[in-house]
């Protein structure tokens, strides 16, 4: 009889487990659909660990499959703080209806275990989705990794159950470490504890309108000097300026939380006009009882910026550093005396299939006139270049031949100059002609393709090149030679590494005095490079950068559509005294941008200076067109936004539904 029993209340507390899953998923949908986006992250960036063709192409990267582990590892830290603060919230939001199971007989043992099976059945069904979804989000990170080097991409639906088991058991860890401190408050709570857990709040944290003001000024002060210090650059700065930052965080929202209602209190006119009382509530209760959550909030979204930001500047820098080096094919200086060795000549007529060539020199000028009108207009680095340097116009357009570059026209007694694109506009105003022994020349125009100009000593002039008719350069002093060629297939990395044995070969073979060195280079090295170092980098940025806002978004919906009853209790009664409609959605609306303003403000003055600084901190030229400064700011700001505006009209539009339309709010 006694098991009977048992078993007939197993079975009743199963579907009751069943039937609160199912309301649950439909009341936190955006913590639902979040752990699915978090499980499909997980599962696309393990599919790339166990991935056989990304294993191949960083067999020259051996650190990027261990860089993608650790990036999950972090992101599984940050999922877990989500799903431990998501299943903690669920507990407050029910815990009076788990009392009421309590107060009608059952044990808090059998509690606990209702309230663990329906938040499985929860997650279980967000991962099975979130495997299916990943599946294509896999398929998408492999397309832009085989992008990245180069290689062709051909779909192949396939499922890792490598990737799959690892998701399983981040989720694992994840779910039983929230639910087992759930189920330890569960068993150890008293009845009236459980039923009035739901009203617990944060508190004011500092009561005092004098402590208030001196911690809001200290925090602000620590705010910018913390600022100052990120944008030093030295690793001790950085930590004491994280540290500044992090302090003014939670010091400027508990001292705003506190102070609101006094600010409110102290101006009256402004309390009782429009909608502001009705605003000025929903703040007081609101802030009053969430700084330190908006804190973090606003700290984690600190922490988004800036690695959604250095995502894109690390990814502007790679790309515009291999679009310069890697100009040509192959290319081959030589400052030493003698020019381009014949052993790197024979070696390619041996291994490399070419089919344009050219050996050229590039010559010394009499002055530096351009090199100092370029250094006092602009950020210019010419190291190892004491006077302009020159090249012939013949072997100038066989060299845009090379690249294919359109062919250019040089009229007599004129010069052209070719330089980085972020030199054009203050050389195309350069007025003086440029002397060269006996001949005047005036100039012409200004080209700015990528041509090899980044070299510190034997590339094509150090960020310009002056071009001059050939019979100008008799007589002029030969500065370094170089070796361009146009090849049928891209430059084999184990082609291009024999050239650069030979270059180290030659090095030490020559006496080492200034400027005896070679340089080799290549557009498919520059590319390879510069992919796995996006790859490496960047992915891991985005990764982080996703995953904390899909947290923090998360977290800050959750807390305000957990506010729909009251919201709708206040409206009613507010529809009952007379508040039209209109009126209404105004207040709401007005209430709800306040609440999603105020933890992204910080961020942005925070994250703006400091990608600015770093952006600027990069050689000049590098960061241009889409990779400037401003750009990297304005697409870091747009999809931080862009990403923040689909959760905020997602929960607005939910909030508006549950709350308006029975109290008249659609009229």
């Amino acid at each position: 009889m006694y098991w009977r029993c048992w078993e007939v209340i197993s079975v009743t507390l199963f579907k009751l487990s069943m039937r609160n899953a199912k309301r649950q998923a439909a009341d936190y949908l955006i913590f639902f659909v979040t752990v699915i986006l978090a499980a499909a992250l997980l599962y696309a960036f393990n599919g790339l660990i166990f991935s056989e063709e990304v294993e191949e192409l960083s067999g020259h990267f051996d650190q990027l499959t261990l860089l993608i582990v650790l990036s999950s590892i972090v992101v599984v830290c940050i999922f877990g703080w989500l799903v431990s603060y998501a299943t903690n919230f669920m507990l407050t939001r029910r815990s009076r209806e788990l009392g009421l199971y309590i107060l009608i007989g059952l044990e808090n043992k059998q509690v606990a275990r209702l309230f663990f099976a329906e938040n499985l059945a929860v997650g279980g069904a967000a991962l099975l989705l979130g495997l299916l979804f990943g599946n294509l989000l896999f398929q998408i990170l492999r397309a832009v990794v085989m992008a990245l080097f180069g290689q062709a991409y051909h779909f192949e639906f396939s499922f890792s159950f490598g990737a799959a088991g690892l998701t399983v058991v981040y989720f694992a860890l994840i779910y039983l470490h929230a639910l087992r401190k759930c189920r330890k408050k569960l068993c150890t709570m008293r009845i009236h504890d459980l039923i009035y857990f739901g009203r617990q709040n944060e508190g004011a944290v500092i009561e005092k309108g004098r402590g208030r003001r001196w911690v809001f000024s200290a925090s602000v002060l620590l705010g910018i000097v913390g600022t100052l210090l990120l944008m030093a650059g030295r690793v001790l700065f950085v930590i004491l300026g994280a540290g500044f930052v992090i302090a003014f965080l939670y010091g400027f929202f508990i001292s705003f939380a506190s102070g609101v209602p006094a600010f409110f209190e102290k101006r009256p006119e402004r309390k009782y006009r429009s909608q502001n009382l009705l605003v000025f509530r929903t703040l007081t209760a609101k802030l009053g009882t969430m700084g330190i959550v908006m804190a973090t909030i606003s700290l984690l979204f600190t922490a988004m910026l800036i690695s959604e930001g250095m995502g894109v500047l690390f990814s502007g820098l790679m790309n515009g550093r291999a679009a310069e080096d890697g100009a040509f094919d192959l290319y081959v200086g030589s400052a030493a005396e003698g020019g381009v060795s014949e052993e790197y000549l024979e070696y390619i007529g041996e291994h490399i299939p070419v089919l344009d060539s050219l050996v050229y020199p590039v010559y010394q000028g009499d002055n530096a006139q351009l090199m100092d009108y370029v250094s006092g207009r602009e950020d210019y680095f010419g190291f190892n270049y004491e006077r302009d340097t020159l090249m012939g116009y013949r072997d100038y357009a066989a060299l845009r031949r090379i690249a294919g570059y359109r062919e250019v026209e040089l009229l007599p007694g004129q010069y052209l100059i070719h330089c980085r694109a972020y030199l054009e506009d203050i050389l195309k105003d350069y007025a003086p002609a440029v002397t060269v022994g006996e001949y005047v020349l005036r100039f012409g125009e200004v080209y700015t393709e990528h041509f090899n100009q980044n070299d510190w000593g034997v590339g094509n002039g150090r960020g310009f090149l002056i071009i001059v008719p050939d019979e100008v350069l008799e007589g002029c002093t030969v500065r370094h030679w170089g070796y361009v060629a146009q090849t049928a297939e891209p430059v084999a990395y184990e082609a291009y590494a024999a050239l650069r044995d030979i270059r180290d070969r030659l090095y030490r073979s020559r006496e080492k005095v200034e400027g005896n060195y070679d340089s080799v280079g290549s557009k498919a090295y520059e590319e390879s490079e510069s992919a796995a170092f996006i790859a490496i980098t960047v992915f891991p940025l985005y990764f982080l950068a996703l995953a904390l806002m899909m947290t923090t978004v998360t977290i800050l919906t959750i807390q305000q559509l957990s506010e729909a009853r009251h919201y709708k209790q206040q409206f009613l009664l507010l529809w009952k005294l007379g508040m039209e409609g209109r009126e209404m959605k105004k207040a709401l609306l007005k209430q709800f941008a306040l609440y999603y303003l105020m933890p992204a403000v910080p961020p942005v003055l925070i994250g703006v200076p400091v990608l600015r600084n770093f952006a600027n901190g990069v050689e000049p030229g590098v960061l241009v067109g889409m990779s400037s400064s401003a750009a990297i700011i304005g697409i870091s700001l747009a999809v931080f936004f862009l990403v923040y505006a689909v959760y905020i009209v997602i929960a607005y539009l939910g909030l508006k539904r549950d709350v308006l339309p029975e109290v008249g709010g659609e009229g």
